[in-house]
């Protein structure tokens, strides 16, 4: 179980194992009373119409013979990768990188069990560090200044996610932060490894959520993690 400290809070990691084919019951997301909310939200408009997905991506990169080694294609095609990762843990998002985003790539919300109302979400998205440092995770505060007129409300909270475990700094930054703000390694093949939040984050409504690891299959070489509430699975 990840340990309380004194300004951070894991999710809290059950013993429990989850298995992919198992019975698990689905704690889906309370959209029933507060779509209304969700959906007068205004997003900024998208950077590039031609894509909004990862297959879209694909297919319009490959119909403009996009370099699939440069910055633009590699990091846009990460952002495609976190959004259907999250997704799958009930967020709704889109992907907002471009000039002028205050360094976020995916915006949206996220309706859970343990809130009242729908948390709104500004994700960063980091596809080459190889290490992340503590002043990548004090930037992600800003995003909070930056954010777009509908996420500059309460109930707002930011998540930095690349392919690479937290460090002992990015931890301490983020529990030093007086911002909800959370961290997510998610990998190439879009399975999230870990994820962590800070007490602020906790405050907001994910206090009451547990993390699991989830073996697909019964394979224990495939694992990936997986959020519940009272014994339910977290699920879009």
């Amino acid at each position: 179980m990840f340990l309380a400290r004194s300004h951070l809070r894991w999710g809290k990691q059950s013993s429990r194992r989850y298995f992919a084919n198992s019975a698990t019951a689905t704690a889906t997301a309370n959209a029933s009373k507060t779509n209304a909310e969700v959906d007068d939200i205004a997003y900024p408009n998208l950077q590039n119409a031609e894509h909004h997905d990862l297959p879209s991506f694909l297919e319009y990169a490959s119909r403009n013979n996009m370099d699939t080694g440069s910055t633009t294609y590699v990091g846009t095609h990460y952002e495609y990768i976190v959004k259907q990762a999250l997704e799958r843990l009930g967020m709704s998002l889109r992907q907002v990188g471009g000039r002028s985003d205050c360094g976020i790539d995916l915006l949206g919300t996220w309706s859970l069990p343990t809130a009242p109302q729908p948390l709104k979400v500004l994700i960063q998205c980091k596809a080459f560090a190889s290490k992340m440092k503590p002043a990548q995770a004090r930037e992600l505060e800003g995003t909070f200044v930056g954010a777009p007129q509908g996420w500059r409300t309460s109930s707002v909270m930011a998540l930095l996610v690349s392919q690479q475990a937290a460090t002992k700094g990015v931890r301490e930054a983020l529990g030093r932060s007086r911002w909800p703000m959370g961290y997510v390694l998610c990998g190439a093949d879009g399975k999230i490894m870990q994820m962590l939040w800070n007490r602020k984050a906790a405050d907001e409504g994910l206090g009451g959520l547990e993390v699991e690891m989830q073996y697909a299959g019964g394979d224990r070489n495939e694992k990936e993690i997986i959020l519940t509430h009272k014994g339910a699975a977290i699920k879009n």
